[in-house]
C-alpha cells in the first residue's frame, strides 16, 4: 500500500501536544533501535535519559521546535529542531540542527520522513540558516541513505551512550543556500 506526501499533514507541536510528543519520540526510537540493542541498554537509556516527564519538558524550551506529522488524525511521525549548538567542524555558519526525525515503524516509506525534511528545509529557510545538520548512528543505515538521498554529507563523529553502550554517531550536513 504506497501513500502519497501530501496524504501526510505537519503542523508545529505546541506545550499542549507535550504528552503526544513524548509517547511518539519514546515509541518510534524504542521501535528503531531495540533489535540492535540489548534489552538492558535500552531500559536504561529509556528510564534514565529518555523519560517521558524530560521529553514533555523539552517541548517548552524556545529553541527547540517541533513538529508532528499526521495521517488523517493518527500522528505517525515527527521531528525535533534545535537552534543554537553548532558542531566546531562547521565554524560557526548559521545552522539548524535536526535532532529527532522519526516515523512510526509501520508507516515507514509512506512520505513521512519526506514530509517532515521538506518541512526542516523550509524552517531553516525561513530562519535564514545556510545549513542543515545531524547525527545518525553509523550502524542506522536505513536512515544513512535517506540523509544521503537529501545531499548530506559525513563531516565528522560524536560519542552517542545509549545504557552502558558508548556507540559512535556520523555528523552530517547540507548546505541550503
Amino acid at each position: 500500500m504506497t501513500s502519497h506526501t501530501t496524504d501526510v499533514v505537519v503542523r508545529i507541536a505546541t506545550e499542549e501536544d507535550a504528552e503526544l510528543v513524548a509517547d511518539l519520540s519514546r515509541q518510534t526510537f524504542y521501535e528503531s533501535f531495540v533489535e540492535q540493542n540489548t534489552k538492558e541498554n535500552m531500559d536504561k537509556f529509556m528510564n534514565d535519559q529518555f523519560t517521558k516527564e524530560k521529553l514533555m519538558d523539552e517541548v517548552k524550551q524556545p529553541w527547540q521546535l517541533f513538529f508532528l506529522a499526521y495521517i488523517r488524525d493518527e500522528p505517525v511521525g515527527y521531528v525535533k529542531l534545535r537552534d543554537g549548538m553548532v558542531p566546531m567542524q562547521l565554524d560557526g555558519r548559521s545552522s539548524l540542527e535536526i535532532a529527532r526525525i522519526y516515523s512510526v515503524q509501520d508507516r515507514i516509506g509512506q512520505g513521512i520522513g519526506k514530509k517532515l525534511m521538506q518541512t526542516c528545509h523550509q524552517i531553516a529557510k525561513q530562519k535564514g540558516k545556510k545549513t542543515l545538520w545531524l547525527g545518525v548512528w553509523k550502524q542506522n543505515q536505513r536512515a544513512i541513505d535517506f540523509y544521503t538521498a537529501w545531499g548530506f554529507e559525513v563531516f565528522g563523529e560524536q560519542e552517542f551512550i545509549l545504557g552502558d553502550d558508548v556507540q559512535t554517531d556520523w555528523l552530517m550536513k547540507k548546505d541550503i543556500e
